[in-house]
């Protein structure tokens, strides 16, 4: 008896096979704009496919590891990485995932719209990245907070060309070392002091308990500057070298690769997913700092600056796994044979596969357009996409995240007891998933940053407007759906209102998640509607399905199952 092996399709190629991706570039890039970018994107796909597909692969099979003694007994606090990781480090340098917004070719060529052309390298880059995406993101948060005028040029020069060099002997990532274990997303709980030294830097005193990228030559810090009092308003962001090549305080004879005086690493987190990612909690004791901007003027307004792009970044991380995993689930179906015939015919798997590819449409819509504005603000200094990315960078990080995950769930599932192996890969997906709605805030911690948002700068006036204008767009393609995003608009507008009159009533801190979400459903299906209403029929199809399920909560399944070859 011949022994049954499952053939495995593999998926098409992440660039020319994502219909959605390349007609949202067009609209957005213009004919001129889509061409030029379409070379850097086809270099990035053929590497996704090949080397980069097996980089990730050894990433995850040689997980991180501390060493923290050499053989002779001296502290060295060295973080391990396999050859796969450092391939996708090279490999994130070399094709400018986090460069690109920083180059002034770029940005002649694209002007705001660059954020949105790497976006389309994030896309395809992040899902096979083994989480080299957050390193990536962490990265560009760091670039971002040292563009500001008011970090020291001198800091300035010294540490930015190398997070945005294309060279992978020079180009370097950065970490972020926020959080500590007492505080969490408290941030007015965190302890970590800076004092001022005569030189101008500072030297930093604390515990951070989740530290990414803990192998990056630098990383971000919030500290409490010596006198500053209590509160989180007040802490300022540092950057603190890791390494003794990049520290005054280290001796002649210490090796460049030895950790900086005052930085120890004190384990490494044993993680549900992102296994390759050197995550780590990591003691300061007067540990070499400099400042970025002026410690005495309160400093997590600067601070921000790095969340929001590393918050766009995580929507942007989810989107194209949700994407990346229903090419491997289609793929599956095509090969796979059950009851007489292809997975892929079966009415019941295609419409299955048909809401996944929905919702991974609306996720996709959510994070482009999050870096269309941040392209707007950086570029253009348009005070109004600065308003609308107030509330929308929030909004697509949140309703990603848990699309994410329940996404993964399904793709998961989509491969019956095979999803369940680890040496397939394919729970990775779920396992990597989880970390998106957790990573830079939980779904209730940015609900209610929504809700400062709304009430404390008027944000949620942008989004209404949107949403008002997509009811018009919407009109010649589905009165229905018109009908739907009309409702809703004037579901939320009572609803913001509600909250601008009383903003910490209970019932309003309550609510937040839930008119989060609901908000997040409707600017998506807004965002679709635009493409559609540009001339896209798979943006449209979508819209009236994410529309008829998320907005209404109806059953798509039909449809779902008719529309599946449009919608993937």
């Amino acid at each position: 008896m011949t022994r049954y092996v499952q053939p495995v399709s593999t998926p098409e190629d992440p660039y020319t096979g994502d219909r959605l991706l390349r007609s949202w570039l067009s609209r957005q890039l213009g004919a001129d704009g889509h061409d030029a970018a379409q070379g850097p994107l086809t270099d990035l796909a053929a590497d996704v496919t090949g080397p980069l597909r097996a980089a990730h692969a050894d990433a995850e099979a040689h997980p991180p590891t501390l060493v923290r003694y050499d053989p002779w007994g001296a502290r060295v606090d060295r973080v391990d990485t396999s050859a796969g990781w450092q391939a996708q480090r090279a490999a994130a340098a070399r094709h400018a995932v986090v460069a690109l917004p920083y180059l002034e070719s770029a940005r002649g060529t694209w002007g705001a719209a660059t954020r949105v052309v790497q976006h389309a390298l994030l896309h395809l880059y992040g899902p096979e990245s083994a989480t080299f995406s957050c390193p990536v993101a962490m990265a560009d948060g760091a670039a971002a907070l040292l563009s500001l005028p008011e970090v020291d040029a001198d800091v300035r020069d010294a540490w930015l060309p190398r997070l945005t060099s294309t060279d992978p002997d020079t180009a370097i990532v950065s970490g972020q070392w926020m959080t500590e274990s007492q505080g969490g997303s408290d941030l007015s709980r965190s302890t970590t002091t800076g004092r001022p030294a005569a030189d101008g830097s500072w030297r930093l005193t604390g515990e951070k308990w989740f530290c990414s990228a803990a192998d990056a030559p630098m990383a971000v810090a919030l500290a409490r500057p010596e006198g500053a009092g209590r509160g989180s308003r007040v802490l300022a962001p540092f950057l603190v070298p890791r390494y003794a090549a990049d520290s005054p305080l280290a001796g002649a004879s210490a090796a460049a690769d030895s950790p900086a005086p005052g930085v120890t690493v004190h384990r490494l987190k044993d993680k549900l997913g992102t296994w390759a990612l050197p995550t780590a909690e990591i003691g300061l004791r007067d540990a070499y700092a400099l400042p970025l901007g002026d410690p005495a003027v309160a400093g997590l307004v600067r601070a921000m600056t790095l969340v929001v792009v590393t918050r766009v970044h995580n929507a942007s991380a989810a989107a194209g796994g949700m994407r990346r995993g229903l090419a491997y689930a289609r793929a599956y179906a095509d090969a796979r044979t059950v009851a007489g015939g292809r997975l892929a015919d079966n009415p019941l798997h295609r419409a299955t596969l048909g809401a996944l590819a929905v919702d991974a449409a609306a996720a996709f819509a959510l994070a482009g357009h999050a870096f269309a504005l941040l392209g707007r603000v950086e570029v253009g200094a348009d005070p109004d996409a600065a308003a609308e990315l107030r509330v929308v960078a929030p909004l697509a990080k949140l309703a990603t995240g848990r699309l994410a995950v329940s996404s993964a769930s399904e793709y998961v599932e989509c491969f019956g007891g095979a999803g369940y192996v680890e040496d397939t890969g394919v729970p990775r997906l779920l396992r990597d998933a989880q970390v998106l709605p957790i990573w830079e805030g939980t779904t209730n911690v940015l609900a209610l940053d929504v809700l400062r948002a709304v009430t404390r700068e008027d944000a949620g006036a942008p989004l209404l407007r949107r949403l008002s204008a997509a009811v018009d767009l919407a009109r010649p393609l589905s009165p229905a759906l018109a009908d739907t995003l009309a409702s809703v608009t004037g579901e939320l507008t009572t609803a913001l209102t509600d909250v601008t009159a009383d903003p910490g009533a209970a019932d309003v801190v309550a609510g937040a998640r839930g008119l989060a979400l609901r908000l997040a459903a409707a600017l998506a299906c807004a965002l679709l509607v635009e493409h559609a209403a540009w001339g896209d029929e798979q943006a449209e199809v979508a819209a009236r399905l994410w529309a008829r399920r998320r907005l209404r909560h109806e059953d798509i399944s039909g449809d779902a199952h008719q529309h599946l070859d449009l919608l993937c």
